[in-house]
């Protein structure tokens, strides 16, 4: 019996937010990690041209490692689970996100992100681009 009610439910859920019965001014605890329209250094956010792919994955890195150097070939937004990551972005400084923090990462601005807390550090990154795109692109580390 509590199965079905718990069915009914969510069939009712279903039908209400498919119906346009539910808005986000239902969702009394939501609130923006994110809106804009352009990375944290400036960058136009630009989608790729072709079919349109996302892939999201939680990225840990453990205090003192890094990522490496890099830049995005697609929008990559990034959401700090747990922990701190400081990121260089060269000559437009460095920035460091903690727990709770949201943000649309560089995409041809070269940078590499680092640990620097005490615990681990784990990043959701959803990387909206498309099939054939190349999402990471390694790139050598600067010359000091």
């Amino acid at each position: 019996m509590t199965r079905r009610i718990g069915v009914l439910i969510a069939v009712v859920c279903l039908w209400l937010s498919a119906s346009g019965a539910v808005s986000a001014k239902d969702y009394k605890k939501a609130e923006d990690v994110f809106v804009g329209g352009e990375t944290v250094v400036g960058e136009p956010i630009a989608y790729p041209p072709g079919m349109a792919k996302v892939h999201a994955l939680v990225v840990t890195l453990m205090p003192g490692e890094e990522t490496g150097w890099h830049r995005h070939g697609v929008p990559l937004f990034g959401y700090v689970l747990e922990g701190e990551v400081t990121v260089d972005y060269g000559p437009h400084g460095t920035r460091t996100y903690r727990q709770g923090a949201g943000f649309m990462e560089a995409m041809a601005t070269t940078h590499n992100g680092r640990n620097t807390g005490t615990e681990p550090c784990r990043v959701l990154a959803v990387f909206m681009g498309a099939e054939g795109a190349t999402p990471t692109q390694r790139i050598p580390a600067p010359s000091p």
